[in-house]
């Protein structure tokens, strides 16, 4: 199983994770996913558009620094455990927090429930918004190939 790890320490808050994960969910059609690809996806963000919002996030830790936050897919997800309505589940295969968006009745039990504040509300309050490990680029997430300090990457657990 994959998982996203952060070096807070190397995190900048350039903020080119959050960039990029808009731009990679912008369309949702599977692709390659390539750098260059990603890179014209950027010059075309609409950052006005609430349908781009991000599944990452960068805050400042008050000293100084910056505390990346991101969906941790746990082993057991509070979550998970809170969905009421099962569109939150864990892919014991693969590991990842699955989301079905079709399932989901809005209650935003998840938000509440997560320990790392990741899953957040839509903008239209009709869904929420977590990271899905970029499952539609072929080359795996967009946040750890737009990061230029190499603050996060994907390893085998």
């Amino acid at each position: 199983m994959k998982r996203i790890f952060i070096d807070p320490a190397k995190c900048d808050g350039c903020k080119n994770c959050t960039i990029a994960c808009m731009a990679s969910h912008q369309d949702m059609t599977p692709r390659q996913g390539s750098l260059a690809e990603l890179r014209q996806a950027v010059y075309g963000l609409d950052l006005t558009d609430s349908a781009t919002q991000s599944r990452n996030r960068i805050v400042t830790d008050g000293k100084g620094g910056y505390r990346p936050i991101f969906c941790r897919h746990c082993d057991v997800p509070d979550c998970a455990g809170a969905c009421m309505s099962g569109a939150l589940q864990k892919d014991l295969e693969t590991g990842l927090v699955t989301y079905d968006e079709e399932k989901c009745a809005a209650c935003f039990m998840c938000v509440m429930n997560c320990r790392y504040g990741v899953p957040a509300v839509s903008p239209d309050k009709k869904r929420m918004v977590k990271c899905d490990f970029c499952a539609h680029l072929a080359e795996g997430p967009a946040c750890v190939r737009a990061c230029p300090k190499k603050a996060i990457e994907v390893r085998e657990v």
